[in-house]
């Protein structure tokens, strides 16, 4: 059976076009929560042995230290995280005795300090490291179909291509924590880029088994049809696209289910990641070369 899966192009285009339209409205309207590690400042994470007080309760407590905007999160069964501005050490002893006078035994479980300037420079680091990746990733696949030549496509055509896949995965996935931000307050951090470039090299490594596919496709003189070679291609790769991607996302699964509670924002990116990048290494990246050859011709 032959899927005609770049007949349906407009289709796949549309659906991708919808789901970038609502990423980009909540990327631009609410944007990235951006968590310590970005902007800089004090998070602690505090465990109670007795019941765990109600958050207002906790921020009532604390307002009276004077430490500007508190954001406390429940984490468990018994933790809080507590995100503040960046604390010297007196003013950490005074929460944890604050705590203490009011709700009984605590413990400080972990603390984590980050000033505005090394938050700024990450932020900045992290930018530069996408940009990088992906001037690498058209330099590299420039390079590995440097022997391609059908009519007008070429090397770079495959390159630029599979960026502008990469680039429909990215803004998904921005787009799905802008919503979380949005509406549960889920911030992002320094994990979260990890995510995303963990999220390129898996696109890109599904979008090139069909790109590659697709060369040999083309060196063998298969078809005089650029389209049926490329729907050829894809269908002869998505058995094995599918089962690589279920395989790590029952990976993801039991990461994000039993992993802890630090790790779980991360995974979900991945998860997020590895869904969007197969899907667009299918649906997206082949179609957009569909679409080159047949403006050029």
């Amino acid at each position: 059976m032959m899927y005609k899966i770049i007949e349906k192009k407009k289709i796949w285009f549309i659906f991708s076009g919808l789901l970038i339209l609502i990423s980009l409205f909540f990327i631009f309207t609410g944007g990235l929560k951006l968590g310590i590690d970005f902007t800089g400042g004090t998070l602690m994470q505090i465990n109670f042995k007795n019941e765990i007080p109600e958050t207002n309760e906790i921020r009532e407590n604390l307002n009276q230290l004077e430490l500007g905007e508190i954001k406390v999160q429940k984490s468990g069964q018994e933790s809080i995280l507590l995100r503040l501005k960046t604390l010297s050490n007196q003013e950490r002893n005074n929460i944890i005795t604050s705590l203490e006078e009011k709700f009984g035994p605590v413990t400080e479980e972990s603390f984590e300090s980050i000033g505005p300037t090394i938050g700024q420079e990450l932020k900045q680091k992290a930018f530069v490291a996408i940009a990088l990746v992906l001037v690498g990733i058209i330099i590299y696949i420039s390079w590995a179909f440097r022997k391609i030549k059908f009519s007008h496509i070429n090397s770079p055509v495959f390159g630029f291509n599979a960026i502008i896949a990469l680039i429909h995965d990215i803004l998904i996935t921005l787009g799905v924590f802008a919503a979380l931000g949005f509406f549960f307050n889920i911030e992002v951090d320094i994990f979260f880029v990890t995510a995303l470039l963990t999220i390129l090299g898996f696109s890109v490594h599904d979008t090139i088994v069909v790109f590659d596919r697709v060369r040999e496709g083309l060196t063998k003189g298969e078809s005089e049809d650029f389209d049926e070679i490329l729907n050829k291609s894809i269908n002869q790769t998505i058995v094995r696209s599918l089962n690589t991607s279920i395989t790590t996302l029952l990976v993801l699964l039991a990461l994000l289910l039993f992993g802890g509670e630090s790790i779980r924002f991360f995974i979900l990116a991945l998860i997020i990641g590895v869904i969007i990048g197969t899907y667009s290494s299918i649906f997206i990246a082949s179609p957009l070369l569909s679409v080159w050859y047949h403006r050029k011709n």
